[in-house]
């Protein structure tokens, strides 16, 4: 017989194992929500170890060209513990509709628009870590230009972010950018000036791998030598 049209409801039951309650404010499903705080530095290593299996995040600095990205992701696939990959450009160019290409112009619009990419970009470095996953970001930071600079990406990341710069030969650059296609190809002149302008790094005192006469699996071991002398000794800046 049906129960009266005035019956009450019962709650439905949750699954077994699954909590009742809300679920807790820090978590998102199983996945664990970035520290509200920055990225801390982290622990120095032992000598002649490489970056082991430390969790850290790091800055690819370099001029269009100079390999960073094709470097960055070989060192992430490289490593003995979970690494990601973050390329600054390709968060740029989630934006379809409206997007605002630099090389049209440096304007109001495209410099929200890489804020807004940066941002994102420390928001899932700091998810990453939160989470035991080291990441290293890639990015064409320059020392005269505060607003593309290391002190946006510090805010959003944190002191404990390693940046290291990846500057080869004009020669170099200008073949490998020569390769590009599409709006990731530069004219010869922008990409001289743009090198020119990285030469800015030396006295830094940031570390700088000159990889014109390294292939890509031997700059990422340099890579990793530089940054487990950089855990132990870390670069103020």
């Amino acid at each position: 017989m049906p129960p009266p049209a005035h019956a009450p409801r019962q709650a439905p039951v949750p699954p077994p194992g699954r909590p009742s309650g809300p679920p807790p404010s820090d978590v998102t499903g199983h996945v664990q929500l970035p520290p509200g705080g920055p990225v801390p530095i982290p622990a120095p290593l032992p000598g002649d170890s490489g970056t082991g299996v430390a969790t850290l995040a790091v800055l690819l600095i370099g001029p269009a060209g100079a390999g960073k990205t094709t470097v960055a992701r070989h060192w992430a696939q490289s490593r003995r513990v979970p690494t990601a990959h973050i390329s600054l450009d390709d968060v740029r160019e989630w934006v379809c509709s409206g997007f605002a290409d630099p090389q049209s112009g440096w304007n109001d619009h495209s410099e929200a628009q890489y804020r807004l990419a940066r941002r994102t970009c420390g928001f899932a470095a700091r998810n990453f870590l939160a989470n035991g996953i080291s990441c290293i970001l890639d990015d064409a930071v320059f020392p005269d230009r505060p607003v593309v600079g290391l002190g946006g990406w510090k805010r959003h990341v944190g002191p404990g972010l390693l940046p290291v710069v990846l500057l080869p030969g004009l020669e170099i650059v200008l073949e490998r950018n020569a390769e590009r296609t599409g709006n990731r190809r530069l004219a010869d002149e922008e990409v001289a000036g743009i090198h020119g302008r990285m030469a800015g790094w030396y006295g830094s005192g940031l570390p700088i791998i000159d990889n014109s006469k390294y292939d890509v699996e031997t700059t990422a071991r340099v890579l990793d030598d530089v940054l487990a002398r950089a855990l132990a000794s870390p670069p103020s800046w």
